[in-house]
């Protein structure tokens, strides 16, 4: 039988050209732009960088989408368009089949030999593969791990024990954003939303506080240890204003 139809061999598959079939089949009563997204694109044999390869090609000096598609595909499309042509493509697509298993046998102690290398081959590198993708979903649901625990804690941050919390949700941001040495900008940054927010500014209040107390007589040494969060502390919308801040910015920081 003459060939119906070109088969290219492109990387040890056997492809055909999808447009090709299509006019073979005399398909042409339906649109090629409209025939090949369900027929092809659509279709269940339709399986990426497996049974087919989507180009765009030259025919007629026009530019047309095509697909290499598979055999397999192939003897399904001719089996399912139902034309004159349909049972002649199908014999024909099987006889290629039969010919490139055939072609394919061993014939020498050699070719066997070749054979069995190429398939312990093949089953290394899908255990690899295997090892490599049950290694990567081990690691993802790490991740998934410690990011519920990293929203748990945000979460959980409550005015009850809201300054150790913070604190420790802090650290966290600054070890995201490279070390310890930004707690500080960001405890700054987190005071400067504040302030922004609830048109106060603690670092005003806190010096007032620090002199408040010098008329008290309340020695020095005690005096410096005041921070913001210990002005902070004596307002209870500061402490609701700081608590959902520090969440915010635990989501920025992507402590989350």
């Amino acid at each position: 039988m003459n060939n119906l139809i070109s088969i290219k061999n492109e990387n040890g598959k056997k492809l055909v050209s999808a447009k090709e079939l299509y006019l073979g089949l005399d398909l042409g009563k339906n649109s090629w732009s409209r025939w090949y997204p369900s027929n092809i694109q659509e279709n269940d044999f339709f399986k990426e960088n497996i049974d087919w390869v989507g180009s765009r090609i030259m025919r007629n000096g026009n530019e047309t989408m095509d697909f290499a598609i598979s055999i397999d595909f192939a003897k399904h499309i001719a089996m399912m368009a139902r034309t004159e042509k349909s049972h002649e493509y199908r014999n024909y697509f099987i006889e290629v089949e039969n010919k490139f298993r055939e072609i394919a046998k061993p014939q020498t102690i050699e070719d066997l030999i070749i054979l069995q290398a190429q398939s312990i081959k093949d089953m290394k590198q899908q255990l690899n593969e295997a090892n490599h993708n049950a290694l990567a979903a081990k690691n993802e649901a790490i991740g998934v791990k410690e990011d519920l625990q990293a929203i748990r804690d945000v979460i959980t941050l409550s005015p009850n024990s809201w300054r150790p919390d913070s604190s420790a949700l802090i650290n966290k941001m600054a070890l995201g954003a490279g070390g310890y040495d930004h707690i500080r900008a960001i405890r700054e940054e987190s005071y400067k939303f504040l302030c922004e927010r609830f048109g106060v500014d603690v670092k005003t209040r806190l010096t007032n506080k620090r002199r408040r107390m010098a008329d008290e007589g309340i020695c020095k040494s005690k005096r410096d240890k005041l921070t913001v969060l210990d002005v902070i502390s004596e307002d209870k919308k500061l402490i609701e204003g700081y608590i959902a801040i520090v969440k915010e910015m635990a989501i920025k920081y992507k402590t989350t």
